[in-house]
């Protein structure tokens, strides 16, 4: 970093002496170079076709099965794994070796329900003066984030002005850090719905951008997503809780119009993921053939068989509801959604439960941007909290998420020719889940970006 810091700090010298007296402006000069220098660094975003690095560890959380198989060593070559092994293996001739001890490898985490261009409490009128480059700024902020959480492989369901795709697409190229994305552009909903804008005076005449109502304004809805790049489409089924003036104990969308949204989002190949509180827009939506039932929070037991006879997954979001009773009293958030929530949490944690223990397919996703990025990971504990094994939730955080994704030929599990995303946490989280929401090691396609473990600490000699 000095190599190009130093001529860097000559060019700004030289540029500020030109327009300002640089002894008055040194402090700044000084903060900025501080910045420069002291900026963590970042990985190359390839690994050489022909790079092996061989990865060392206590355990490793074979995600198929649901065990722990002791002493794993995995070979990874370029950005996709090699092999998987136990035991003594031989590191090939000029191999990077890694070895972490007595950590738990796991497939790299899967969150397939995130805000990455939102920030916690920007629900409010203050949401008004965001702009659509200020969200993609946003998320590429949380998008490193994530990652350095371990969630190598995230869907974004929900954002401005198709701020998710820019920011994929500028993952892809190699130009931001964050992980792998699939995501949805701006969500689908009716007028005046969870999915539209409701703080302006009816002088605005505003409606956000994904408002479709009827059968065939929702059907131009999608194919137009689609045309800008959306992976997935997520619509709105019910009201919700950061919204002003709707119920999410009400349908939204009628059945006719998620038939036809869901009937072409699948023609023209992608998935569908519906925002669904009430009990009658979840049980419509699975009739309708959604792929997965986002929140769910009032679904019944007749929506809880619906679900397991159409192999549909529920997506719980369940750390919001721990998350947001402690931090919702010091974030002043508006009135309408502080009585939402007083009615919304006790029947979600009830209903997860129940959901849970009737063996209703769970993929994780957590909602991050309602609360913080990077605590991701606390929704494994949230999880086996309702009452899924610390395994169950493993594997929702991996080969289900996978699946329900598409993705099952790449991610979510650590065997050979898989992409090589991996992380890694001190000791065993299947006996202390909570460890999971610090992971110490992440690999994402070969290339290590966080490694805690293995790597000295500071100032050692």
């Amino acid at each position: 970093m000095e190599y190009y810091a130093k001529p860097l700090a000559k060019k700004l010298t030289d540029r500020l002496a030109g327009i300002m007296p640089i002894q008055k402006y040194w402090p700044l000069l000084a903060a900025l170079l501080s910045l420069i220098l002291n900026s963590p660094p970042i990985p190359a975003q390839t690994q050489p076709a022909n790079s092996v690095t061989v990865i060392r560890a206590g355990k490793l959380f074979d995600s198929e099965s649901g065990r722990l198989l002791d002493h794993p060593v995995v070979v990874v070559k370029g950005n996709r794994v090699e092999s998987v092994g136990s035991g003594n293996i031989t590191a090939p001739a000029g191999a990077r070796v890694i070895d972490l001890g007595d950590a738990t490898l796991f497939p790299g985490f899967i969150d397939v329900h995130t805000h990455l261009t939102m920030d916690a409490g920007s629900s409010g009128y203050e949401s008004l003066g965001v702009s659509v480059p200020r969200s993609a700024l946003t998320g590429a902020k949380n998008a490193r984030i994530t990652l350095l959480a371990g969630f190598t492989t995230v869907r974004n369901v929900g954002a401005d002005g198709y701020s998710d795709i820019a920011l994929r697409d500028a993952i892809n190229a190699g130009d931001v850090v964050g992980p792998r994305m699939q995501v949805s552009g701006p969500p689908l909903g009716i007028s005046g719905g969870h999915c539209d804008s409701n703080l302006l005076a009816p002088e605005f005449h505003h409606a956000a951008e994904g408002v479709a109502d009827g059968v065939d304004a929702v059907i131009h809805r999608v194919r137009e997503e689609i045309k800008y790049g959306a992976d997935v489409i997520k619509f709105c089924a019910s009201g919700g809780v950061f919204s002003k003036g709707d119920n999410p104990l009400l349908e939204q969308y009628s059945p006719a119009e998620m038939l036809a949204l869901i009937t072409e989002s699948h023609r023209l190949g992608r998935r569908v993921a519906t925002h669904a509180h009430s009990a009658l827009a979840i049980k419509d939506a699975v009739r309708a053939g959604v792929d997965s039932i986002e929140h769910g929070i009032f679904l019944d037991e007749e929506g809880i068989a619906l679900m397991k006879q159409h192999g549909t997954f529920l997506v719980p979001t369940s750390y919001p509801l721990y998350w947001f009773e402690e931090n919702a009293p010091s974030m002043h958030m508006p009135p309408w959604v502080m009585e939402k929530a007083a009615i919304i949490i006790p029947a979600a944690k009830k209903n997860m439960a129940i959901a849970f223990r009737s063996g209703v397919r769970v993929a994780l996703g957590t909602d991050a941007g309602v609360y913080p990025h990077g605590q991701n990971g606390g929704e494994f504990w949230s999880m086996v909290e309702l009452g899924l094994s610390p395994l169950q939730a493993l594997q929702a955080g991996t080969v289900n998420a996978a699946e329900l994704m598409g993705w099952s030929d790449r991610v979510g599990v650590i065997r050979k020719d898989m992409l090589a995303d991996i992380v890694a946490v001190k000791g065993n989280p299947v006996s202390d889940v909570r460890l999971l929401q610090y992971v110490q090691f992440v690999m994402k396609d070969g290339v290590v970006y966080k490694d805690e473990i293995s790597a000295p600490a500071v100032g050692a000699k």
